[in-house]
């Protein structure tokens, strides 16, 4: 999604109503600082930009988004880590930041279970295995009989350690199929020689590929999620298609500094609540991929910490290290 289209889609989402729009007495006084580890027009980004314009408007002081790129988001990570734990700075962060990276970088610069309180996912997005038009299948287990039967195929991602590259890791140790990773730097160069037939398949983001599909421009065969997505209700999940506990997505949510006061926590997960679960919202993030959450931080925390081992143990057993 272009930046133009990003910043036309939140003015849209800022002027949907919202209960108790108005500004709120103590917390916050001030300006509300909405740190993101990545550059504007991505995931992160878009949902960052939604949360800070309609809790300005819940709040009646600014909230101003800060993107501090670098290290797949650890820059950011580390700097929300050594805030003041006031509320006035927050991180909108994803599961690679949370229980990701810790088992790709040797040195990483935060402990993800001491530093941070987790306040509410907010949405998640999942990945679609889609393939060439002209690969002779048409679904998953198809796929993995012409993988076998062809050695050698390749499955791209937009970078080392990223959702798309280990679902990736997942699809072959799963599948037992002789598969290669070939990395990118962003989904654009990916989709681009994915339509020139020079990469075999892509578990690519929904916001990138979801327009594909319904463009015809690629074939999808399944999504990642648990259960079927809204966005292409019609394709099955990978657990539908013979592979149990085949889940890989982004979740997307709202944290701040360990030691936040509970009661600012709480305010501002009940207010991240309500952003999310405005009909109008969440059928605007579906149409780009997204599907909203809004649980509790007991939740989110629960939910972050039932995954961490299982992306642990597939980064070492496919023995998958990144530069430092």
């Amino acid at each position: 999604m272009k930046i133009r289209s990003v910043a036309a889609f939140v003015a849209a989402l800022w002027l949907l109503p919202i209960a108790d729009a108005c500004p709120q007495t103590g917390y916050p006084d001030h300006a509300v600082r909405m740190v993101v580890g990545y550059a504007p027009g991505g995931p992160l980004d878009i949902i960052a930009r939604i949360l800070s314009e309609r809790f300005a408007q819940m709040w009646g002081q600014p909230v101003v988004v800060d993107n501090l790129t670098g290290a797949s988001g650890n820059i950011a990570a580390e700097r929300v880590a050594k805030a003041v734990p006031d509320g006035y700075t927050l991180f909108v962060a994803s599961n690679a930041q949370l229980i990701i990276n810790p088992s790709l970088y040797k040195n990483i610069p935060y402990d993800s279970d001491r530093d941070f309180v987790l306040i509410s996912q907010a949405v998640f997005t999942p990945n679609i295995l889609v393939v060439p038009n002209d690969l002779p299948v048409k679904n998953v287990q198809e796929l993995v009989a012409y993988a076998k039967a062809h050695p050698g195929l390749t499955f791209a991602s937009a970078g080392v350690g990223t959702t798309q590259h280990l679902a990736g890791e997942m699809f072959k140790a799963m599948a037992h199929i002789d598969i290669q990773h070939v990395p990118y730097r962003g989904a654009a160069l990916v989709v681009t020689d994915l339509l020139g037939g020079r990469l075999s398949m892509f578990f690519g983001a929904a916001s990138a590929t979801i327009p594909l599909v319904r463009d015809g421009k690629v074939r999808a065969l399944a999504v990642t999620s648990e259960n079927r997505f809204p966005g292409l209700p019609e394709l099955p999940t990978m657990i539908e298609s013979g592979f149990p506990g085949f889940v890989s997505v982004l979740s997307i949510g709202l944290i701040a500094p360990a030691g936040t006061p509970p009661a600012i926590v709480e305010k501002i997960h009940q207010d991240a609540v309500k952003v999310v679960s405005d009909p109008d919202a969440k059928k605007k993030l579906a149409a780009i991929g997204m599907e909203t959450v809004g649980d509790t931080p007991a939740e989110f925390t629960a939910a972050m910490k039932a995954q961490k081992p299982q992306w642990a143990k597939l980064i070492k057993d496919a023995g998958i290290k990144v530069a430092e």
